[in-house]
């Protein structure tokens, strides 16, 4: 009895979580005068709104920007992470303790203090409407500095210790041990950049003044017409969004549980 409430109950917290992301897709099909009526199941179901956002809106254009725009982000940001973290993990310097603590405390500075000279130093460079002026400013990611150096600090010393005596260089180490042991974590911090990026909506709109340079999060804010908002549409465009982010959870999400587990433990 008391299983078979809980799962009533679970079933019924898990419809009002997903209730928006239904009513979001349902609304996706609808012609733009019923986008506004409480009826759930469209009365005329059609899929000239994805064909509009992707004829008409450059909506393809968008897609391909953010998916250049995140990947290579996270891509770069999750590798310089990883370098870092087996500096701060596995080896010793003057000042370690207190750089890590000075990474560590940046974090606690509000993103919108660096935006301002994150933009004076990107327009003094020339680098509007490209997509460095997107990227390079945010490769430093101290949550994954942190979330690494955590997991990276488990890992056996003995294991380096055996590569070094059989003749394995500093980069060999990190390639063949270092990385498969973290790859869990790694994949952790890929994601969550990856969704960042993806997501981003304000420095990519600041940075942009091209239309051909939108990424997603700026152009759906762009669908409208000179008398009414594009609701229909900006559903369609919301529902192609989210694609990436669910395929590339889909296939790591074992990773992603893990590695955050695993990246909160300290050794």
């Amino acid at each position: 009895m008391k299983k078979g409430i809980l799962y009533i109950l679970l079933t019924v917290f898990t419809f009002i979580v997903l209730f928006p992301f239904l009513w979001m897709l349902s609304t996706s099909f609808k012609p733009n005068p019923e986008a506004l009526s409480l009826r759930f199941f469209p009365k005329h179901p059609t899929l000239e709104n994805f064909k509009r956002i992707i004829r008409d809106y450059s909506f393809g254009r968008y897609f391909i920007n953010s998916l250049i725009v995140a990947t290579s982000a996270a891509f770069f940001a999750t590798l310089f992470a990883s370098l870092a973290s087996y500096v701060f993990a596995k080896k010793e310097f003057p000042g370690k303790r207190v750089l890590f603590s000075l990474f560590l405390s940046s974090m606690m500075v509000p993103g919108l203090m660096f935006m301002i000279p994150q933009f004076a130093i990107v327009y003094r460079f020339g680098w509007i409407n490209t997509y460095r002026a997107m990227v390079v400013p945010h490769l430093a990611n101290v949550f994954g500095l942190f979330l690494l150096t955590q997991y990276m600090k488990t890992l056996p010393d003995s294991l380096i210790e055996a590569a070094r005596i059989d003749g394995a260089s500093e980069f060999q180490i990190f390639l063949k041990i270092i990385l498969p042991l973290s790859a869990p974590v790694i994949a952790t911090v890929f994601l969550l950049t990856f969704q960042f990026h993806w997501n981003n909506f304000l420095w990519q709109l600041i940075v942009t003044t091209s239309e051909k340079m939108y990424t997603v999060p700026v152009g759906l804010a762009m669908f409208r017409s000179a008398h009414e908002e594009l609701y229909s549409l900006k559903m369609a465009a919301s529902t192609l969004s989210i694609v990436p982010i669910a395929i590339i959870f889909l296939f790591t999400q074992r990773y992603f549980i893990e590695g955050l587990t695993r990246g909160a433990i300290k050794g």
